[in-house]
């Protein structure tokens, strides 16, 4: 099988972490994840960036299946279910809408910058070495800790069920997923 320049998205997927890890700021970079699957989903009505150009997706598969850290068992059917999908998705919008909040306050200067990474929107990991303080607007970087923690914690939530379950499982309830079928089913009626 002939791969194509797509089938290599799954790099994307360690660059961003890799560069986030240095620099918090380039973590405005998962902006490309939310805006592109919906720009295919309203402008294509389909869901092509999920099945074929997802560097998660693929990262999922190619350490679950071919580097076979995956025990590939059927995934439970609750985790595809309608109600949990719909469900993680307003939690995830939620979080993503709280994070917009905070960022908010720092800008207002209700807030200070806190350079912490919060893992499961629970844990607090100092990540201060990443981002110097005065580079850019408070406001800028606050955005930046809190969109790398929605991404790390929802790529960790897809390697433990990669783990677990198939390698994509995480595809059968992640929030962009969810939304670009939303969309498309909008579209075609």
């Amino acid at each position: 099988m002939h791969k194509k320049w797509y089938d290599y998205l799954w790099i994307w997927s360690i660059i961003y972490f890799a560069l986030g890890f240095f620099n918090i700021l380039f973590a405005w970079l998962g902006m490309i994840d939310f805006l592109v699957p919906l720009l295919f989903a309203i402008v294509g009505g389909n869901k092509r960036f999920c099945n074929q150009f997802c560097g998660r997706g693929q990262l999922f598969r190619k350490i679950g299946a071919e580097c076979k850290c995956s025990r590939n068992k059927p995934t439970p059917k609750w985790l595809s279910s309608k109600w949990f999908r719909y469900g993680f998705l307003a939690f995830f919008l939620a979080m993503f809408g709280n994070m917009v909040f905070q960022t908010y306050l720092v800008a207002a200067g209700a807030s200070s910058l806190k350079e912490t990474i919060k893992l499961f929107w629970t844990f607090r990991i100092p990540w201060g070495w990443t981002y110097s303080a005065g580079m850019v607007s408070d406001w800028i970087a606050q955005f930046s800790f809190g969109f790398y923690s929605l991404m790390l914690t929802s790529t960790l939530i897809g390697l433990i069920v990669m783990v677990l379950y198939k390698p994509r499982t995480w595809c059968t309830f992640c929030p962009m997923g969810t939304m670009t079928q939303g969309i498309c089913k909008m579209k075609h009626h």
